[in-house]
C-alpha cells in the first residue's frame, strides 16, 4: 500500500493583528514559508508538482489566485501550478489531506500543501462586509437556508456559547484553561521548543531590522484576574476575547512526498501520515464536530483514543478542546502541550499547517509515535488527520 509522508512541516512565529508582520504582504509571507521548505528539505524546486494553499478570506491583497501569486514571491519556478482552497478554519489542514491524496493515488509525488492568513490587511469578514456595504447582494445564507435552519446567519460565537451550555462549562472553567494555553505556550518558547518548526522573518522596528522567531500572542504574566477582567462577549454568556483564539497573522508549510520521492531525491521524512478523515454535522453548533471527525477517524485508523500519543485540538474557543477531551474520554496531559491557539494566535486559513508543524516537531522531540490534529470549521465541519513521527529531533 503506497504511503504519504511529510519531508518538512515550517510555520512562521504568529504575529498580533498590526503586529509585526502587519508590513508582510501576505503573498510575500506565504512565499516565506515556501522557500524555507525548499532550503531545509534541499529539493530541487522544479519537482514540487502542485502547491494547495488555504485561505479564509480570499479577497484584497490575499484575492485573485493567492496560491498562484504565493508561488510568483516564492523561489519555485513559474512551472508550479497552485490552487487555494477555503474549508474555513481547516483550510490548510484540508491542503494536506489533499496532498496526500494527490501521493497516495499516485498521481504526482511531491505536493506543497500550505496555509497563508493576514488577519491586519485582510480582516475577517471583509470578503461579505465589503460587498454589503456596497449593496451587492445578501449575505451567505440563502432564504432555502435560513428557512432549513431558522437563522438567519450561522456564528461560530453563538457555536460556542451553545457547546459551553451544553456540556455545562463556566467562565472560570473556561478562563482557566485559557490560563494554561498561556503557561504552556510560555513554556515552550523559553525552552526553545518551536525552534525547528519556526521560519524566521524580518521585521522592521525601531531599533532596527530583526527577525521575528517569537509569537506575539503569548501574555509570560497571564494570570486568572486579568483573563476574567475581560468583558463578555455577549451578555449572559461566558465567552470572552481572553477564552477564544486570537487574530493573528502568520503563514504555514508542509513538503508531502511519496515513497518513490524519496529514494529518487534522496530525502528524510519526519513523519508518515497514517489516515484522514473529513466530516460535516449541524452548522448551527457547528464547532461540535471534531469529536465525531475523531470517533471515525479512529475507528477506520484501528486505533483508540489511548493509542495516540500527542493531540492537537484547535482552540478557536475554550469550549472546543474542552468538549472534546470529555467526549473522547482524553488526557488533558497529551492536549496542545506546547500552548494553542488561545495564545499562539489562530491566523484561519494557515493554522492547520501550523498545527501540523507543531504537532510532528513535539512527537519527535518527545519520542512519541502518534499524533492526532483536528479542527472545527465553519458551516458545522471538521477534518481530523493522524500522523505518525518517525525519527527525533
Amino acid at each position: 500500500m503506497a504511503d504519504a509522508y511529510i519531508v518538512e512541516a515550517v510555520r512562521t512565529a504568529g504575529g498580533r493583528r498590526n503586529g509585526k508582520l502587519a508590513a508582510w504582504h501576505p503573498a510575500d509571507l506565504a512565499g516565506e514559508v515556501l522557500n524555507a521548505l525548499l532550503t531545509r528539505s534541499g529539493v530541487d524546486p522544479a519537482a514540487i508538482e502542485d502547491v494547495i494553499l488555504g485561505c479564509v478570506t480570499q479577497a484584497g491583497e490575499q484575492g485573485f489566485a493567492f496560491a498562484r501569486n504565493a508561488v510568483l514571491a516564492s523561489r519555485l519556478p513559474e512551472s508550479v501550478p497552485a490552487v487555494t482552497i477555503d474549508r474555513q478554519c481547516g483550510s490548510s489542514q484540508q491542503a494536506v489531506q489533499f496532498a496526500a491524496q494527490a501521493v497516495l493515488s499516485g498521481t504526482q509525488d511531491m505536493v506543497i500543501a500550505a496555509g497563508a492568513e493576514s488577519m491586519t490587511r485582510v480582516p475577517m469578514f471583509t470578503n461579505v462586509s465589503l460587498h454589503q456595504k456596497a449593496g451587492l447582494g445578501g449575505g451567505p445564507v440563502s432564504g432555502r437556508i435560513a428557512e432549513r435552519y431558522g437563522v438567519k446567519e450561522f456564528s461560530q460565537f453563538q457555536g460556542a456559547e451553545m457547546i459551553a451550555r451544553k456540556y455545562g462549562f463556566d467562565r472560570d472553567t473556561l478562563d482557566r484553561f485559557a490560563l494554561e494555553s498561556h503557561r504552556r505556550a510560555a513554556a515552550a518558547t523559553l525552552n526553545n521548543a518551536f525552534q525547528k518548526e519556526i521560519v524566521p522573518v524580518a521585521v522592521s522596528t525601531a531599533e532596527g531590522t530583526v527577525n521575528h522567531v517569537r509569537d506575539e500572542g503569548i501574555r509570560y504574566d497571564a494570570s486568572l484576574e486579568s483573563i476574567g477582567s475581560v468583558k463578555l462577549l455577549n451578555e449572559g454568556g461566558v465567552i470572552s476575547a481572553a477564552n477564544a483564539s486570537q487574530i493573528c497573522d502568520g503563514a504555514s508549510a508542509a513538503l508531502i512526498v511519496s515513497e518513490r520521492a524519496l529514494k529518487s531525491h534522496d530525502l528524510s521524512p519526519i513523519a508518515r501520515i497514517h489516515s484522514f478523515v473529513v466530516t460535516a454535522g449541524d452548522p448551527v453548533i457547528m464547532l461540535e464536530e471534531p469529536i465525531r471527525a475523531t470517533q471515525i477517524a479512529l475507528e477506520r485508523a484501528g486505533l483508540k483514543i489511548d493509542d495516540i500519543d500527542l493531540y492537537e485540538v484547535n482552540e478557536a474557543f475554550a469550549p472546543v478542546p474542552l468538549a472534546w477531551l470529555r467526549a473522547l474520554h482524553a488526557d488533558p496531559a497529551k492536549l496542545n502541550v506546547n500552548g494553542g491557539a488561545i495564545a499562539l494566535g489562530h491566523p484561519l486559513g494557515a493554522s492547520g499547517t501550523k498545527l501540523m508543524a507543531t504537532l510532528v516537531h513535539a512527537l519527535r522531540s518527545r519520542g512519541k509515535r502518534f499524533g492526532l490534529q483536528t479542527m472545527c470549521e465553519g458551516g458545522g465541519i471538521a477534518n481530523v488527520t493522524i500522523v505518525e513521527a518517525l525519527g527525533s529531533d
